[in-house]
């Protein structure tokens, strides 16, 4: 259906192993977040801000749209669509928007498609703060349910376990991974036990998949029907998961984990807890924990505690792996990224995000106070970014794929509309806290672009003021003392003489034997081959103009790249080889492009990126660092 613009996932740069161990694996990181939606989904929709009657009517309606809501959303657009569209392997919203960018080329829909994409990206980081806050709660919560005296431990308890949560990142989670697949196994296998136990005293419940209960529910009391979208979509969050950990486990393995283990499980919890409710309608106050006879409520709150971590990880880890791809792409300026394994490299920790959560994430332990509360603000950023990813899979059945246009009208007309309802009903909740997750959007969107516009301006100043290379050799390559050893100067764009170059010139007054000017590109694939990575220049009197390529997954070693370099005079040696870098002080100024603030904004920016010295790996004892100012 995918044509073949766009191959399948099954060479994924992360598949290594067997389906069935990759699909547990799958089952352990990938569905974290919406493994733990029974905490919090169906509570919230009876006692949440728009509370409904529990009856048979409200019941019924409520799990037919959830049934339908995971088969709709989760099954057929992620699992059986947007799946498809893997950038070599990997997902998520950085990864489809450069394949998407690839493909097009340069339209007049391309900014708008890049402003989705950023968009998205902006929005997963208020989802990435709420996650942690409302799973960790919810699941501390049950504690109330097994005596209700413990009530003022849930907060201090809850903030204790995030705040271990942070502090472990710096240590890496390969040890810790290795649990995930069999602690979320037995939880959902617990799902599962607790559902049918419940399910058997209201067999007839299953008939919520007959879609005319939820049309029914709408029938009867519309308002208050799209009102419990809000809180029906809560069984979803997570499903982005699923495409943006595509690259760890491939497509069929979280096709297979989702259809036969996760899906099955979630439906019979869910099940369950209707059932419940039919005999209890008292218990809607905390239906999962509820299912559990009372002498397994306690170990039902450790091991439900256990997957909130183990949820509140993979968002974290999430949060790691889209900030390096949005630095490699150039929407953030560098970034310090420390690798926590020697073997896998998709594993890094980055302290600057790593803390900014925390504070975040307490900030709203501390504010909202409880799973309930947060539940108001949690929903927006999630159907927002579905939202756009709808739109975004409507460019790529339109333009890269090519589906027969009233196909490609059809699926996303119809997801439009779903996406959209679930948007607008949440939407009435921003007053409630719905605020904070747009808020923080907002200021990631407005960090993100500000950089990347940054930097294009940047460029365009830097080109219009560089010398000629050519001309730059003809007048000063034969009339400067020479030096033994290679020189490389670092460049951003591959036109002209670089500053540093031209500042050594004028302050040293020489030239290297050998001088290379060298420009790291990232190209908008996950991974490249290692041959072609370089392409190099010949200008002559010992100038060679050298590209480093390499992919938005990837973490650059010029050190080491150049080791592989031959084509630029011979083999390049460690001990004679200097680095020269410019570091320009930006001077905001009236010049067009953009605000006075936002230049002020991405001045600081470039202030206190990460030194290219250590982002590039240079051996400290060889660079030699230029300074110059710009006016942008």
């Amino acid at each position: 259906m995918a044509g073949n613009d766009v191959r399948t996932s099954s060479g994924a740069p992360g598949e290594h192993g067997s389906l069935p161990s990759l699909a547990f694996g799958a089952l352990g990181v990938v569905f974290g977040d919406i493994g733990t939606s029974p905490l919090y989904a169906l509570k919230e929709s009876f006692v949440g801000h728009h509370p409904l009657a529990v009856d048979p009517v409200h019941i019924y309606g409520v799990l037919s749209l959830i049934f339908w809501t995971m088969t709709l959303v989760v099954t057929v657009k992620y699992v059986f669509i947007i799946m498809r569209a893997d950038n070599h392997g990997e997902g998520g919203s950085m990864a489809l928007l450069a394949l998407i960018g690839r493909r097009m080329g340069e339209t007049r829909w391309t900014p708008a498609v890049a402003v989705l994409g950023v968009l998205a990206t902006a929005l997963f980081y208020g989802d990435a703060i709420i996650t942690p806050a409302i799973s960790v709660l919810s699941a501390v919560e049950g504690l109330t349910v097994v005596q209700a005296g413990l009530t003022p431990l849930v907060l201090p308890i809850a903030i204790v376990i995030l705040i271990a949560l942070f502090v472990i990142q710096s240590f890496g989670t390969a040890r810790v991974g290795a649990l995930f697949g069999p602690v979320m196994a037995v939880y959902f296998l617990v799902l599962a036990i607790l559902g049918i136990a419940n399910i058997i005293r209201h067999p007839e419940i299953i008939l919520i998949v007959n879609p005319w209960w939820a049309l029914h529910f709408f029938e009867i009391d519309p308002k208050l029907a799209f009102l419990a979208l809000g809180s029906v979509v809560l069984a979803v969050t997570g499903a982005e998961a699923l495409y943006a950990d595509m690259g760890h486990f491939g497509r069929r393995a979280i096709s297979i984990a989702w259809l036969y283990a996760a899906l099955p499980c979630l439906m019979l919890n869910y099940l369950g807890q209707g059932a419940l409710l039919l005999d209890q309608p008292e218990a809607a106050q905390n239906p999962f924990f509820l299912l559990a006879p009372e002498w397994a409520r306690l170990p039902l709150v450790i091991l439900a505690t256990l997957a909130t971590v183990i949820a509140s990880q993979a968002v974290i880890s999430g949060a790691f792996s889209v900030t390096r791809q949005a630095v490699q792409l150039g929407f953030l300026p560098r970034l310090r990224i420390l690798h926590t394994s020697a073997s896998a490299a998709g594993q890094v920790y980055m302290p600057l995000i790593n803390w900014t959560l925390l504070a975040l994430v307490m900030l709203l332990v501390l504010g909202f106070g409880s799973s309930s509360n947060l539940a108001a603000a949690y929903g927006i950023a999630v159907t927002g970014t579905m939202l756009i990813t709808t739109c975004m899979m409507g460019v790529l059945t339109f333009s890269v794929w090519r589906w027969n246009p009233f196909l490609a009208g059809a699926v996303t007309g119809l997801f439009l509309v779903i996406d959209g309802a679930y948007f607008l009903s949440n939407a009435t909740k921003i007053p409630d806290g719905g605020w904070f997750p747009l808020l923080v959007a907002a200021v990631c969107f407005l960090v993100l672009t500000t950089w990347a516009t940054g930097r294009r301006i940047m460029r365009n100043y830097l080109r219009e003021d560089a010398m000629d290379l050519e001309l730059f050799i003809k007048s000063a390559g034969a009339s400067l003392k020479r030096v033994p050893g290679t020189a490389i100067f670092l460049s951003s764009t591959t036109e002209g003489v670089p500053p540093a170059l031209l500042h050594n010139v004028k302050h040293n007054r020489i030239l290297h034997e050998r001088n290379i000017i060298l420009t790291v590109r990232t190209e908008d694939v996950p991974h490249l081959p290692f041959d072609g990575r370089t392409s190099a220049e010949d200008h002559g009197a010992g100038f060679y103009r050298l590209i480093l390529r390499h992919g938005f997954m990837e973490n650059v070693d010029v050190p080491a790249a150049m080791k592989a370099v031959h084509d630029c005079g011979g083999p390049i040696g460690v001990a004679d080889t200097s680095y020269f870098l410019s570091r320009e002080t930006l001077v905001p100024s009236s010049r067009p492009g953009m605000a006075i603030w936002r230049e002020r904004l991405f001045a600081w920016m470039v202030r206190n990126a990460e030194s290219p010295m250590a982002f590039f790996k240079l051996p400290t004892n060889r660079v030699v660092e230029l300074g110059s100012q710009l006016e942008i």
